[in-house]
């Protein structure tokens, strides 16, 4: 492990962990599974899971910032949370919502580079005018660059993808994988080195499924509210104890 000098305290923690700092995955991805479930177990509303699991998001987005991890997709409302009840897909809409105002501050302030990937024209306006205003004002901020994933879906994205191709007047000969990559969403954010998933469930949900390929998946058994920082290190840990082959074979 290579040494590094001038550690700052989340540095200093991880490292003391087991963590290479010179090996860090560029790019994380969440699916941040458990939220309902988690309140549930305690007799609370499903959206007080919801709630706690922002105050969970703010801390890991600002230890990861500190950690020197360059890029955090998160996976805050799916094309299919739709179908959910009424009640808390409203709760859920104005959560997101009122984080996006609360915190936009916040974000400037730690230098975070806020992003969205999702069918935005879908969602209710004023939800919209907020992400959108967090990433105009955060547009030249250096440090991590923070992605939610709103109204998301990765087979939607692809679709939205050839669609563009389409629209362009594509032939099947110009219908490529560089093609597709340069018409998602976000083109100029690499792929994801790690995704997480928490609550122990083994599905992808739909989450980064061009972009996720030959990402190294880390299930936690525990629901997103009670994800803590040290396990973000051991995520992060058990990223650089596998060996990425991306098809091939590994040495």
């Amino acid at each position: 492990m290579a040494e590094v000098t001038n550690l700052n305290e989340a540095q200093e923690a991880a490292v003391a962990a087991g963590l290479d700092l010179e090996r860090l995955p560029a790019h994380i991805g969440i699916i941040m599974d458990g939220n309902g479930r988690w309140a549930t177990e305690r007799g609370l509303p499903r959206l007080a899971g919801h709630r706690d699991g922002y105050k969970t998001l703010r801390s890991v987005l600002l230890f990861a910032n500190d950690l020197g991890i360059r890029y955090l997709t998160v996976y805050a409302f799916s094309a299919e949370n739709w179908r959910r009840p009424e009640d808390e897909v409203h709760g859920l809409m104005s959560l997101i919502e009122q984080a996006a105002v609360d915190e936009l501050r916040v974000m400037h302030q730690n230098n975070v580079r806020v992003r969205v990937a999702g069918r935005l024209n879908e969602v209710p306006e004023g939800l919209r005018r907020a992400l959108e205003r967090g990433v105009e004002t955060t547009a030249f901020n250096t440090g991590i660059v923070f992605t939610l994933a709103v109204n998301y879906g990765g087979r939607a994205e692809i679709v939205d993808a050839v669609r563009a191709l389409a629209s362009e007047g594509a032939t099947p000969d110009d219908i490529t994988e560089e093609a597709i990559s340069k018409r998602l969403y976000n083109p100029d954010i690499p792929e994801p080195d790690l995704l997480i998933r928490t609550a122990g469930e083994m599905r992808w949900s739909n989450f980064l499924l061009w972009q996720g390929a030959y990402a190294e998946l880390v299930v936690a058994d525990m629901p997103w509210p009670a994800f803590s920082l040290d396990d973000l290190v051991s995520a992060c840990i058990e990223y650089q104890n596998r060996t990425r082959k991306f098809g091939g074979v590994g040495r």
